[in-house]
């Protein structure tokens, strides 16, 4: 049964219970102006005259007419005002029940922010509000399990990367002393001792931006300058860019984008975007391999849908499933090739949600597909 069904049935309930009480209220209140106006007119009034002559010693007559007078005369009168007693029983009663469903929430809404595994329960009647308050309940426990994973997986993240610094910090430092202590060195050793200093200086440049990027994700909003882009062109120049990236491992890039597709959109913020994506592809593809890039124009749904093609590692699932999830990496073992904060593809996803696009990854032995779906106007 689907929750539509279940939330429909239940509103159901509630009604028909709601309705019974209402009229079983409006019933009791018919009946007792009834009965008050039959007891007015037979026996309660014999009864009334009856007591009057007895205890004020009047005779039958004078004690009939009081009795006419007073109630007789004004029977419309004590009507009314037991129909407006009767009224405000049953609204008495139907703002208690109302009243006890309210309590019923706000002890619903309480248990929501309470960190417990037991599910809220409600009356029967209202199911439909109690299937609501666990659904909001499990999504909520689900977020703050995801905010804890993710802050212990950052703080994991500053660990590694303050280990990761010292690394490359003391090779240039030492490298550095050794070049200062030793001038008399050959040039081909000095040459040789600059090449690696210099490499590890970048590598401990790009450590530090990725302390950056781990602390600047949270807080940083992501506004749009957006133009009119030739993405062939930023494609093919990006795939130039990353040449000394690809050409040690015989990889290259293909670029099948038609010359004249535009894409609206903000340059910095999806050339950020097209760099994380092809820098992952470049990082987890077969050496010898070629990464495809491919975009065309889908004019029924007025999108531009672009891909990227690499051939690699089969994802599992279960990993696919977190790939554009913040720092999640991929390989849990943190190499110096591929070793990021795992911020790439979530930053990337975080853009081209700005953007009003999509972005996802399919993984199968015939390579691995990220694909983007952004708007062409």
């Amino acid at each position: 049964m689907s929750k539509k069904t279940v939330r429909k049935s239940s509103y159901i309930l509630f009604e028909r219970k709601m309705t019974r009480r209402m009229l079983s209220m409006v019933f009791i209140s018919i009946g007792i102006v009834l009965g008050l106006r039959e007891l007015i007119r037979g026996r309660f009034g014999d009864a009334v005259v009856e007591f009057l002559a007895n205890t004020f010693r009047l005779n039958y007559r004078d004690a009939l007419y009081i009795y006419e007078a007073t109630f007789r005369h004004h029977l419309e009168t004590i009507i009314c005002v037991t129909i407006i007693i009767a009224m405000i029983i049953v609204f008495r009663y139907s703002i208690r029940w109302t009243t006890e469903y309210f309590d019923e929430i706000s002890a619903g809404c309480d248990a929501l922010l309470e960190e417990s595994s037991d599910l809220i329960t409600l009356s029967p009647e209202m199911g439909f509000l109690e299937l609501k308050l666990n659904e909001c309940k499990n999504i909520l426990d689900k977020r703050e399990r995801d905010a804890r994973q993710a802050e212990q997986r950052k703080n994991d993240l500053v660990v590694y990367l303050a280990h990761d610094i010292r690394t490359p910090l003391t090779s240039v430092i030492g490298y550095l002393e050794l070049l200062k202590e030793a001038p008399e060195l050959p040039l081909e050793m000095r040459a040789k001792y600059l090449s690696i200093t210099v490499e590890k200086a970048y590598r401990l440049e790009q450590l530090i931006n990725e302390f950056f990027e781990i602390t600047r994700f949270n807080l940083q909003t992501i506004p749009l300058n957006k133009e009119s882009l030739h993405l062939s062109y930023m494609l093919q120049q990006m795939v130039e860019e990353f040449y000394p990236i690809l050409a040690p491992g015989g990889k290259s890039a293909h670029v099948d984008v038609p010359e004249d597709l535009i894409l609206p959109g903000d340059p910095d913020k999806l050339a950020r975007v097209f760099n994380n994506i092809l820098k992952n592809a470049a990082a987890y593809s077969y050496d010898n391999s070629v990464i495809k890039i491919r975009a065309r124009m889908n004019k029924d749904q007025d999108k531009i849908h672009i891909t990227f093609t690499n051939q690699g590692p089969v994802i599992p699932a279960e990993k696919l499933n977190s790939i554009f999830e913040k720092f999640y990496r991929l390989d849990s073992a943190r190499s110096s090739s591929t070793g990021g904060a795992g911020l790439g593809l979530a930053i990337a996803k975080e853009i081209i949600t700005a953007h009003q696009g999509t972005i996802s990854a399919e993984s199968a032995e015939n390579g691995t597909v990220f694909s983007i779906c952004l708007p062409a106007e």
